[in-house]
């Protein structure tokens, strides 16, 4: 396909059992844990430092992940402290006990700068109902009533709800710096689209790459637009991203993935998860030939049903292709009389 590759291969048919661990590559090790939503789970990663461990993500702070922690340091990693979290980016499932480990083992944060501050100030941002601005974009988006409403009448996710309390203080770590971790060396290539300044990670001795929510096989990560920057466009932020880690792409690399298993035909990936959002935007301008709102968009942009469950992550993600088309020219907006909702058109001239 285009010299992408030759095929994504899965060396594991199966995750490790909650709590245990499967040895990727030596003193490399994977582990999954359970998460509380649609995506039932988050991949970590434990480096063997000799005397001490780097993990790579946590999960989300629950009773039930405190538990699983416990039982994985006192077993699976053999007693030994963990020195150092890595922090992929700002997601609670990646963030929620990074501030746990800190605290019980005085570890170290290292992360980009952005992902650091998003995640405390996420965390200290605790809302007990809507805000007035979160009730605009989902007017804007024509968000369905009955899900409105529902939305209305119920206090909203807070990431305090899943996430210990990350401490003051990281190391930042920023494009072209190189880690050390595992007995490897590490170039740093930060992504964006999914979380701004995401972290991924090449080893430059073998044929790994930590690569978090930002490469991952079988799904395609969010690339949503949400109330606290209306008219971003990370779906350009993601293109582009793509198209720069693509170069750096080979077939035998191993990749760690924040979800599902570690597979190998890393450029055919990156072809399909730039391609992937390529095609939506035909789809949808070929839709737009009559004025929609955004939630009336889900139909060429996705393969299955959006219900409740799914609907929040649908229409961010909606909103970001409408953005990126608006930004290029491609649609046009303006308000539909009476609920004020945004009705996008595709412009004159534009490519269907």
């Amino acid at each position: 396909m285009d010299g992408a590759g030759q095929g994504i291969r899965y060396p594991w048919d199966e995750a490790p059992e909650t709590g245990r661990a499967v040895e990727v590559a030596p003193g490399v090790l994977w582990l999954r844990l359970p998460l509380p939503m649609t995506l039932n789970h988050v991949n970590i990663y434990a480096l063997d430092e000799g005397d001490s461990w780097s993990i790579v993500d946590t999960g989300v702070m629950t009773r039930k992940s405190v538990a699983i922690w416990e039982d994985i340091l006192s077993g699976t990693l053999g007693g030994k402290p963990v020195g150092r979290v890595i922090l992929t980016h700002y997601h609670p499932d990646h963030v929620g006990m990074v501030g746990w480990l800190m605290e019980r083992f005085g570890a170290e944060n290292w992360t980009t700068r952005t992902s650091y501050a998003f995640a405390r100030m996420l965390m200290l941002d605790v809302e007990e109902r809507p805000s007035p601005q979160a009730q605009a974009f989902w007017r804007e988006a024509g968000m369905a009533p009955e899900i409105f409403d529902k939305r209305m009448a119920e206090r909203p996710f807070n990431f305090a709800d899943l996430c210990h309390m990350l401490p003051i203080g990281y190391v930042r770590l920023k494009q072209g710096d190189v880690l050390r971790a595992g007995g490897r060396a590490w170039d740093v290539h930060v992504g964006h689209g999914h979380a701004p300044e995401h972290l991924t990670l090449w080893s430059r001795d073998d044929n790994l790459v930590i690569a978090g929510d930002q490469i991952l096989p079988s799904i395609s990560p969010n690339i949503g637009v949400h109330p606290a920057e209306p008219l971003a466009d990370p779906l350009a932020d993601w293109l582009e991203s793509c198209e720069r880690l693509a170069r750096l792409a080979r077939e035998d690399h191993l990749v760690l993935g924040g979800h599902k298993l570690p597979f190998t035909g890393l450029p055919l990936r990156m072809h399909q998860l730039a391609e992937n959002h390529h095609g939506a935007l035909r789809r949808l301008r070929r839709h737009l030939a009559t004025p929609r709102v955004a939630s009336d968009c889900f139909p060429p942009l996705f393969k299955r049903k959006i219900d409740g469950g799914t609907y929040g992550l649908a229409l961010s993600e909606t909103v970001a292709h409408l953005n990126h088309l608006l930004h290029l020219g491609q649609v046009t907006r303006h308000r539909r009389d009476g609920d004020g909702a945004w009705l996008w058109q595709t412009a004159d001239g534009a490519e269907p």
